[in-house]
């Protein structure tokens, strides 16, 4: 992985005025219209991750924390604003070079009529804390771009094809030349006539309004598999945006969010939960029912247990991703419960129980007695 600080120069504590400077140094030294190097436009793409990233807030102290892949698993774009075509380059030199962007990028722009392929969808899904320990079948209804049944997919009304634009020749740009002080560059922008599609439709689809892409609400049925955690993420190809030009769809992208559990606590695999236990469960041992993913079920209290101490039923946890034949462990948190509002006889007894505790051997008449009254 890239480190951003480091592509650009800077340290970490960076302000957005010296991200800027830095970009822009850099920038003037790889620019691939500057520098022929093999190299340099690889170098010049680094720099705009490294810029995109930085000068958002959001994205930059994601960064800071958890790196790229950090941004990846939070839902952020990673390729920044050059991998995808140069497409974002004039808003950025804008900023620099007082309106003189571009740098001459013609001979890397796509053919604007060539297949595109759609976005991606992102989809937020709430489930419980049952649905993502055991899987469960969720119905959603999602609204994406789907290719228009009336023209299918070109624009035009029925009968009419599209024309190539004659502003730009079917380019989808139109350029000019400018002076800046690191010489003559050419300032490309997107077609004011076609607006960079490179054709015109003088008869457009009605119901497209002329993009070729209709707005479409689809239902689908999503199988989450047992085992995913709060921010697991599934993958449902071809559901996304539909392409331009035959491209192929996005995909839809359905990041999990697990509901709290009112008693359960999950790590991993694992579950925590608590179990209290009275003075003579603790001291003397016994068999209680406690609550597990399972329903309902029989830990053994050894005698003697303390306070804090886990307890485990095996097997008894989360089923493994993937594998359901495995599964975590259920982790029970002993907590002893002290008892309240004693009676005369209950406190008579514990004074004798101090007794014991000071060495005084008591009798066994007592000891029985002691043990049927904590036992009841």
């Amino acid at each position: 992985m890239s480190d951003f600080y480091e592509i650009l120069g800077i340290d970490k504590n960076a302000t957005k005025e010296e991200i800027k400077s830095a970009f822009r140094k850099k920038a003037r030294q790889y620019h691939p219209d500057v520098n022929k190097a093999p190299d340099a436009e690889e170098k010049f793409k680094e720099l705009g991750r490294a810029y995109e990233t930085l000068m958002d807030d959001n994205k930059r102290a994601t960064y800071d924390r958890y790196g790229e892949d950090g941004l990846k698993n939070a839902g952020f774009n990673t390729s920044g604003p050059f991998d995808a075509g140069f497409g974002d380059l004039n808003e950025i030199f804008e900023s620099f070079f007082g309106g003189f962007g571009g740098f001459g990028f013609s001979q890397r722009n796509a053919n604007p009529n060539a297949p595109q392929d759609g976005a991606d969808l992102r989809l937020n899904l709430e489930i419980s804390f049952e649905e993502a320990v055991f899987g469960v079948k969720k119905e959603v209804k999602i609204t994406h771009l789907e290719t228009c049944d009336e023209c299918g997919g070109t624009g035009a009304q029925k009968g009419s094809k599209p024309e190539t634009c004659p502003t730009c020749g079917g380019t989808g740009q139109v350029q000019q030349v400018a002076q800046t002080p690191l010489g003559s560059f050419r300032q490309i922008t997107t077609c004011p006539t076609c607006n960079g599609k490179g054709q015109i439709n003088k008869n457009p689809c009605p119901k497209c309004k002329g993009d070729g892409r209709i707005e479409t609400e689809r239902t689908l049925n999503i199988n989450i598999p047992a085992g995913v955690d709060n921010g697991s993420r599934i993958g449902l190809s071809n559901e996304g945006n539909c392409g331009k030009n035959g491209g192929k769809p996005g995909d839809l992208i359905v990041v999990l969010y697990v509901k709290e559990h009112k008693e359960f606590k999950r790590d991993g695999v694992d579950i925590y939960s608590a179990v209290e236990v009275t003075f003579p469960q603790a001291a003397l041992g016994a068999v209680v029912e406690v609550n597990t993913l399972d329903g309902k079920k029989e830990l053994t209290i050894p005698s003697g247990v303390e306070q804090d101490k886990i307890l485990q039923l095996k097997g008894a946890g989360v089923p493994y991703l993937g594998n359901n034949q495995r599964r975590g462990n259920h982790n029970f948190v002993v907590k002893i419960k002290t008892p309240q509002n004693l009676s005369a006889e209950e406190k008579q007894l514990y004074s004798k129980l101090n007794e014991i505790n000071c060495n005084k051997k008591p009798s066994s008449k007592f000891i029985d007695k002691m043990k049927n009254v904590l036992h009841n």
